[in-house]
């Protein structure tokens, strides 16, 4: 145990002391922030304007909040994977720099070695993510705050659990890369293609049915709507509050994929928490394997 904490404290502090790293993993929140607040801010207000009955008038401050709110679903979606991978850069680059191989010369079992990568970057992309969440807080509050505590409970829950995903996913691919080269590329199509296949940068209930029905097989899909039901929680029932029938309101949740469906069937988010936490699961012991069967990589 005392190697195992030993070898996590030392990839934290590695991580941090990398300035290109630690740069890497911010600059996507930052982008993405700014992106969102400048550009589909606008969208998202217009498009929920334009879902509404005609005649029927909303205050500002609920337009503003309901964009807010998905915005930083969004962002946080997107992030807790992206900055994960960034995050795991340390593993493949002690593979390429040799520190690897004078680790495992030391009488450190290859499984407690894999598994300080995974805490570590694990503890790494929290601080980040959540960093990122204050962020996102305060832009909230500034838009239109309708959360409850229970709510921001809720999304720190979810950004964890999230995490969770990010890292295993990342630990699995990362465990067989060992040039930069590599690191750049999966970086580049994680930080491009995640967003969209995860409902982060469009609705997937604006994609067709086959695209729908293929995504609805990704775990990241309900990572990213368990966090916008609870981002969205409290418009929803404020929207109820000035008066929205229950059909438009569910049609607004059926829209920005709060309300996701398996081949029709509606999917309950204890549901989701349950498909994220067996993938987490399954991903963790897939890695762990790995180092087993092919120990060679892990020099």
């Amino acid at each position: 145990m005392k190697k195992f904490a030993s070898l996590t404290k030392r990839n934290v502090k590695l991580f941090f002391k990398d300035k290109g790293m630690f740069f890497t993993s911010l600059i996507t929140p930052i982008i993405l922030l700014v992106l969102y607040v400048t550009f589909l801010a606008n969208v998202f207000r217009d498009t929920f304007v334009s879902a509404l009955p005609d005649g029927f008038t909303v205050p500002e401050k609920l337009i503003n909040g309901f964009a807010g709110a998905e915005l930083f679903s969004s962002l946080l979606a997107v992030c807790c994977v992206t900055v994960s991978f960034c995050c795991n850069m340390l593993m493949v680059q002690d593979k390429i720099t040799g520190a690897r191989t004078d680790l495992t010369m030391a009488p450190v079992k290859n499984s407690v070695l894999s598994l300080s990568y995974y805490t570590a970057t694990l503890i790494s992309t929290l601080i980040v993510c959540y960093v990122a969440a204050g962020a996102g807080f305060i832009y909230m509050a500034k838009v239109g705050w309708y959360l409850s505590v229970k709510d921001v409970v809720f999304i720190l829950i979810d950004i964890f659990l999230l995490v969770m995903f990010g890292t295993a996913l990342s630990s699995v691919i990362n465990f067989f890369l060992s040039t930069q080269g590599q690191i750049s590329a999966v970086g580049t199509i994680v930080s491009a293609g995640y967003g969209f296949i995860c409902g982060a940068y469009m609705p997937i209930s604006s994609f067709g049915t086959g695209l729908q029905k293929v995504l609805s097989f990704l775990p990241g899909t309900y990572g990213t709507s368990l966090i916008r039901n609870h981002t969205l929680h409290g418009t929803f029932e404020e929207m109820a509050a000035v008066g929205f029938p229950d059909e438009v309101v569910e049609a607004i949740k059926d829209s920005v994929d709060c309300n996701l469906y398996f081949f029709d069937n509606s999917v309950s988010e204890s549901s989701m928490y349950i498909v994220m936490a067996v993938t987490v699961v399954v991903l963790i012991l897939i890695y762990v394997l790995c180092g087993r069967i092919f120990p060679s990589k892990t020099k």
